[in-house]
């Protein structure tokens, strides 16, 4: 059993506005059989996406089956109005109108819900985020709600205090995971987190030009540093590449072979992906 934990179907690795603009009407149906093929020819059976407000992961989730393939996918994953996501998700203005939206994927048949809880890497400056997050009874909150639905949550959280606030609220999964500290990869381990670095999202940038090289090699080496000692606490990684993302095409298959270079080996690896399998 072969698993990616975490993909955008509606993104191509390319250009992320000209692969947005492939699903503005309607969800690129060639373009999705031809991703899930490519996952097939590589032995993969289980496929949790990142969620867009197209309707590619859905798509794809419907198609999934023809392929040998499990599909999850949130649907749009949910962000605070104003803050980072609302490119590829659908904004909230309040908890109140976050608690509609829950219900609202429980609807439309969401396999989950994501949460978009802070900024991402400014891969040309070492230790800065494009914003710090929101405050942790916000995140505390939100957690509790989808919860209370009966979902399973995953969060895209960068940056000590935003993981620290979603491990201890109890989220599922937290996605990416930039810039932790002992305290937050400590309160990960003890509340049964599972991590899913998508280390390919920085490893795959070395040697392309696009951001400052030092700034990258000096991200990736802090990330794989944090994700070895979060694996020597006990706690669980999961291998997802974020597929789609720049330089990180469908099928890549790069995440485990970072993994396995920082003595995450293959059992533990599987042992990643059924502990999300059983979550998601």
């Amino acid at each position: 059993m072969v698993g990616d934990c975490h993909v955008h179907m509606v993104l191509d690795g390319r250009d992320w506005k000209r692969a947005i603009g492939r699903h503005q009407n309607a969800p690129d149906i060639p373009f999705i059989r031809e991703a899930l093929d490519c996952y097939r020819r590589l032995g993969y059976t289980y496929l949790r996406d990142g969620g867009d407000r197209w309707g590619a992961g859905a798509a794809a989730r419907a198609l999934a089956p023809e392929y040998g393939i499990r599909y999850v996918t949130p649907l749009a994953p949910l962000c605070k109005q104003g803050h980072y996501g609302a490119f590829i998700g659908e904004p909230f203005e309040d908890l109140r109108h976050f608690a509609r939206l829950v219900s609202k994927r429980r609807s439309q048949g969401a396999d989950f819900i994501k949460i978009m809880i802070s900024g991402l890497m400014d891969f040309d400056r070492y230790g800065v985020l494009t914003e710090e997050g929101l405050p942790a009874d916000e995140i505390r909150e939100m957690i509790h709600i989808a919860h209370s639905e009966g979902f399973s949550v995953m969060a895209h959280a960068n940056g000590a205090r935003v993981m620290e606030a979603a491990a201890c609220a109890g989220v599922d999964s937290v996605e990416h995971g930039a810039y932790p500290d002992e305290d937050s990869l400590q309160a990960m381990a003890e509340n049964h987190v599972v991590w899913v670095p998508t280390l390919s999202t920085v490893g795959n940038l070395k040697g392309k030009g696009r951001f400052s090289e030092s700034a990258v090699c000096a991200i990736f080496d802090r990330a794989t540093e944090a994700v070895a000692r979060y694996h020597s606490l006990g706690g669980i990684v999961a291998p997802g590449t974020d597929a789609g993302a720049w330089a990180v095409e469908h099928g890549c298959a790069t995440e485990e072979g970072y993994l396995h270079s920082i003595g995450i080996d293959a059992d533990a690896c599987q042992q990643g992906v059924k502990a999300i399998m059983e979550k998601f």
